[in-house]
């Protein structure tokens, strides 16, 4: 299909606000690493510019500087003249792709997304031999892989691929009260193969509250893993696949429980549908905010506490932070019978994965990730709590490479847990 996404030349007007002030050197994860100006968003918007201008090649050089982007938005947010950076680093990304081509890690992923059934395909094979490909590691840090496969470094840690996905696991509707609203649930790629429980959990937690739950199957990835490897193409793929699929049934709200299928939902419906596109774009919500305006607190406040306390934490998804969804998250777990609350030094720091970025710059990802272990340590938490699966992956795997006792999981299951809503049904 193809790339419907703006350009880089779109973005110039843009660059040209950058006035090389500094400000994101203070805020951008990787600089804090690596301390070279090139990975810097004022660095980044130079070479844009000198691309634009015809001043320079794309050399490996080049697009290495380009690739090490985690397009979390931090230098954005801070930025005094709104440079939306993360926009116009995946502008540039996809104009190195128009005349370099995707890399061969990029060209198999966008095949993969494109093509749900060879996903699916790939998820059923990775279940079915599970026992050959992965061993466990002590306590509940997850699963690694026994030798060394394509982009993923032998320690690292990864979560074995569910035995049930979501989307199969339930019909298209599931009716609620006829006075609450309709939804639709978007599942994503991780939750649907990977985390099918944090699904399991929402559908409880929104069946709790009456609330009428719409799941389209042939709903498709978000489409930034897409963005971050630069085929623009693809991500309009998705973003068409995903307009038919959520706007076929009229609903109140498209309710997200990843920080970053939000993030991808919000940016490619609005750019696809025209003014269609942009109201089913506007309607896109992050699942937190939604359960507190219709009443999960009120269930909570009637529900027993259990005898043992447990500490936990939270990580503020840097797509949920960039919305202001950071509030919500907080008050739902101190609300949680059970549960000691504890707020972590520089909770909204970015934990290093960025999609394509920990896969291309693991070491780099890891060392970023670090500096978070050492925040959840002074926190002494048992349970670290995030609203984005692949946050959950990179908080794992640096807690496990710190030897950490410590687990992450979405802060739905604790939710899900606390009400004891799956011995219930």
């Amino acid at each position: 299909m193809k790339d419907r996404q703006p350009k880089l030349k779109d973005y110039l007007h843009d660059i040209q606000q950058c006035v090389k002030c500094g400000t994101c050197h203070a805020y951008c994860p990787v600089y804090d690493q690596e301390r070279r100006e090139p990975v810097v968003a004022r660095g980044k918007m130079a070479l844009a510019q000198t691309l634009l201008e015809g001043k320079t090649e794309i050399d490996e050089r080049f697009m290495r500087n380009l690739s090490e982007c985690l397009l979390c938005g931090s230098c954005s947010n801070k930025c005094p003249n709104k440079v939306p950076v993360e926009e116009i680093v995946a502008a540039t990304r996809r104009e190195i792709a128009a005349q370099k081509g995707l890399s061969l890690f990029g060209v198999g992923l966008t095949q993969v997304l494109r093509r749900p059934w060879l996903m699916k395909l790939g998820a059923r094979f990775g279940h079915l031999f599970s026992a050959v490909l992965f061993r466990r590691i002590p306590q509940q840090s997850g699963l690694r892989l026994r030798f060394p496969a394509p982009y993923i470094r032998r320690d690292r840690t990864i979560p074995k691929v569910a035995p049930h996905f979501l989307r199969d696991s339930y019909p298209e509707f599931i009716p609620g009260a006829e006075d609450r609203p309709h939804v639709a649930l978007f599942t994503g790629c991780m939750i649907n193969f990977m985390f099918p429980q944090i699904g399991d959990a929402a559908i409880r937690l929104l069946k709790a509250l009456k609330i009428n739950i719409h799941i389209p199957k042939d709903q498709g990835c978000c489409g930034v893993p897409a963005l971050s490897s630069g085929s623009g193409g693809t991500v309009t793929e998705l973003a068409q696949r995903n307009f038919e699929a959520l706007g076929r049934t009229k609903v109140d709200a498209v309710l997200t429980m990843c920080a970053s299928c939000n993030f991808g939902l919000r940016s490619h419906l609005a750019k696809i549908g025209g003014e269609a596109g942009e109201e089913l774009a506007g309607k896109v919500m992050d699942i937190h905010p939604f359960l507190i305006k219709y009443g999960i607190q009120e269930i909570l406040a009637h529900t027993p506490a259990p005898a043992e306390v447990t500490r936990v934490t939270w990580h503020d998804p840097c797509h949920l932070r960039n919305i202001g969804v950071t509030a919500e998250p907080r008050a739902l777990l101190r609300a949680l019978p059970g549960i000691e609350f504890v707020e972590m030094p520089d909770a909204d720091k970015c934990c290093g994965l960025g999609g394509t970025f920990s896969v291309y710059h693991y070491d780099l990802s890891l060392r970023i990730g670090a500096k978070k272990v050492d925040s959840i340590a002074s926190t002494k938490a048992a349970v670290v709590a995030t609203g984005c699966p692949g946050c959950m992956l990179q908080l794992q795997d640096s807690i496990n490479h710190a030897g950490l006792n410590c687990r992450v999981c979405h802060s739905l299951e604790l939710l899900d847990r606390a009400l004891n809503l799956e011995q219930s049904e």
